[in-house]
């Protein structure tokens, strides 16, 4: 099957993609070689990669959107023999009603789709993509720009390079880990600050604001030995181990810090 977008059957592209690559120096090396078939530059193979990523296949996930068969089975041979789990998909729609596994993953996407435009898919309302690897076959400066300035990750055109390819790949990964990561993170400080009362809501913005505690005390009327128990429960509950801890917390919920502190 012809892929629309760049003109090529499938089997054209796994041939172009998988020409890239040759195998030098026993299993463990591979270069990127040029048309006279002369070796260009070192690159990582797939025994290098499972080494340097330090990952299971089941750690992560790759997402790819193209409308060409041929082009989805491609990549997915060339991304297994990396240990990565593949799930292709040949619309924005099916993609969209897939229900995402709940791992590090990137999204490699066809600008041009039967359904929809991949850099309207980028920034459609309401929805979490992972890290975006844009792949077309008529690119131009305009898109890739609007594409990287909306956080995609590459935008690579066809023929794809396989090097480029699977290393926008890998730094897709690594940004979505570190996403979630801080998404997990702000999610435990939103669960610890559901914990206090409503009367310790109200001495949290004072104390990281840097106010004494009888001007704290002060401010909403109480003694400075109540004050000072409620501070208390407050790094407790929020497992705060300092004031400045405390303070990098608040910061992070944006809780207003509407106070300073007088002298």
């Amino acid at each position: 099957m012809t892929n629309g977008s760049s003109g090529i059957d499938g089997a054209a592209f796994l041939r172009i993609i998988y020409g890239t690559l040759r195998v030098d120096e026993g299993p463990a090396k591979c270069c990127r070689v040029n048309q006279a078939g002369q070796p260009n530059v070192r690159w990582t193979s797939a025994r290098e990669w499972r080494i340097l990523s330090r990952v299971t296949p089941q750690d992560r996930i790759v997402f790819v959107v193209d409308d060409d068969p041929g082009i989805r089975q491609a990549l997915t041979d060339l991304l297994s023999t990396f240990d990565l789990q593949v799930i292709t998909f040949g619309s924005a729609a099916e993609y969209i009603a897939y229900p995402k596994p709940d791992l590090p993953a990137c999204l490699v996407l066809d600008v041009e789709l039967p359904d929809a435009n991949g850099l309207d898919l980028q920034s459609q309302a309401g929805q979490l993509h992972p890290q975006i690897v844009f792949i077309t076959g008529h690119g131009d400066i305009p898109k890739s720009v609007r594409a990287i300035k909306a956080g995609a990750v590459d935008f690579l055109t066809k023929p794809l390079n396989a090097p480029d390819l699977v290393r926008a790949i890998e730094a897709a990964i690594t940004q979505d880990r570190l996403a979630r990561r801080d998404r997990a993170e702000l999610a435990e400080l939103h669960r610890r600050l559901s914990s206090l009362t409503p009367r310790e809501r109200e001495v949290l913005p004072l104390v990281v604001s840097g106010l004494l505690n009888k001007q704290a005390a002060a401010e909403l009327g109480i003694s400075q030995i109540t004050l000072q128990i409620h501070r208390g429960k407050i790094m407790t509950k929020m497992k705060a181990d300092s004031l400045a801890e405390l303070v990098r917390m608040a910061v992070r919920l944006e809780i207003p810090l509407g106070h300073a502190r007088q002298t």
